[in-house]
């Protein structure tokens, strides 16, 4: 088993970038700021920031172009992802960037927060903000699916739907503790 998890909390360093790859699905770039505080034995206060290169497909680019300013403040679930490349001077280079799965705008509305009107069905969390989600996450999350990527073998960019969950009949409820104990058999 193997695990590729990253979650971000930071500050875009600039404005999103928004491109259509050659296929006309929708690339947005984004230049997200962490900072790690830590204390050295003299008590003295060393702050560092790390930049991360988040890059989101679709319909979240689309949102994150649309939304997304210089200074936002932005939760972002993700994996990680190697690229390499050969410069112009013909040295092999290594980058590496966070594919974006989930993201939600953090901060007030002038931080692109809120965007002060119906979420339009992002699946909005108990914040009220929108959680951006392409469905490539752990569970359900209740967040927007992007559909516009087709699943492997799948043929197509439609992702099949799931039956409407059934209610089952109502589950007898325990009068105490007690009656559990009765039937244990050790």
């Amino acid at each position: 088993m193997s695990v590729n998890k990253v979650i971000l909390v930071g500050r875009l360093g600039s404005d999103p970038e928004l491109r259509a790859a050659p296929s006309g699905l929708q690339v947005s770039n984004l230049s997200v700021a962490t900072n790690h505080v830590a204390y050295d034995r003299d008590g003295n206060k060393n702050e560092s920031t790390e930049w991360h290169r988040v890059v989101f497909f679709g319909r979240q680019a689309e949102v994150a172009g649309q939304y997304l300013k210089k200074g936002s403040q932005i939760y972002v679930e993700g994996r990680l992802r190697t690229n390499k490349y050969t410069d112009k001077d013909g040295i092999v280079r290594y980058t590496t960037d966070v594919i974006g799965e989930k993201f939600q705008m953090l901060g007030g509305r002038d931080e692109g927060g809120s965007t002060g009107r119906d979420d339009g069905g992002w699946g909005a969390r108990d914040s009220g903000r929108p959680m951006i989600d392409d469905g490539g996450g752990f569970g359900s999350g209740g967040g927007f699916e992007d559909n516009s990527r087709p699943m492997p073998g799948s043929g197509g960019g439609q992702r099949a739907q799931a039956p409407a969950p059934q209610r089952s009949a109502p589950q007898k409820s325990v009068e105490s503790f007690d009656d559990l104990d009765d039937d244990l058999p050790f």
